[in-house]
């Protein structure tokens, strides 16, 4: 059994006797592998987010929370193909980052035979880009106070640079983040400005979280008409 497949089965082993934890010793002896193995196989769950917890104890051992994760899916190959496409598509948005890790839980959970097709399928697929875009060397990283801005609720600091080539340090109350094929932005109160406004994501040099709390205040987004497109909300597409 490969480490991949190992994983999976980890995740539904402990799913399978869930509350009740399963010692170490116990699961390398179920695996044919070393407590050592185990461990850092259980170590890498807990990093990618799978919620896997230790209890200690003579009876203690690893748990999994059963309500926080995903039995196996009835996902299709063709479905997974799209989520992967979908993902590519994200790339240099808020939600990158995000969004690859949702898919490795969701291709995890996967049955195995699926999941091999899933594989099969997705080599079987090529999209078409811009040369410009090939020609990166690497796609631009948000930060997480970004990524986290709307739900943390907290006032940001940025160091921005406008349309002019301007620089600037602006105190912002995240409300939205609005995108596209062309550019993404972070819609929000300029204290600077007294208004809302858009700040392309590509042109946020540093980003700081403050502690200090984003308070209510209705915006209209309709304002932004420099982004000149419409707005719509992911609502209309069943999230």
């Amino acid at each position: 059994m490969n480490r991949t497949d190992r994983l999976y089965a980890l995740v539904e082993e402990l799913r399978a006797a869930a509350p009740r934890p399963r010692s170490a010793r116990a699961l390398a002896a179920r695996f044919e592998v070393s407590v050592r193995t185990v461990e850092r196989d259980l170590a890498a769950l807990q990093q990618s987010g799978v919620p896997v917890y230790a209890e200690p104890g003579r009876r203690g051992g690893y748990a999994l929370d059963r309500q926080r994760t995903l039995p196996p899916l009835t996902i299709t190959p063709a479905e997974a193909t799209a989520l992967a496409v979908g993902l590519h598509a994200l790339a240099g948005t808020p939600f990158a980052a995000d969004a690859r890790s949702a898919l490795q839980k969701v291709l995890a959970v996967m049955p195995e035979r699926e999941r091999a097709a899933a594989a099969e399928m997705t080599g079987r697929v090529q999209l078409l880009v811009p040369p410009a875009r090939t020609a990166r060397s690497a796609e631009p990283v948000v930060p997480a106070p970004l990524r986290e801005a709307l739900t943390a609720g907290r006032v940001l600091r940025l160091e921005y640079t406008d349309a002019e080539g301007t620089p600037t340090t602006r105190e912002v109350e995240p409300i939205a983040f609005l995108g596209g094929e062309e550019h993404w932005y972070l819609a929000g109160w300029c204290r600077l400005r007294e208004a809302p406004r858009g700040f392309r994501l590509d042109r946020i040099r540093a980003v700081r979280a403050l502690e200090e709390r984003v308070p209510e205040r209705p915006v209209d987004l309709a304002e932004l008409d420099t982004l000149g497109s419409d707005l719509v909300p992911l609502g209309e597409f069943g999230v």
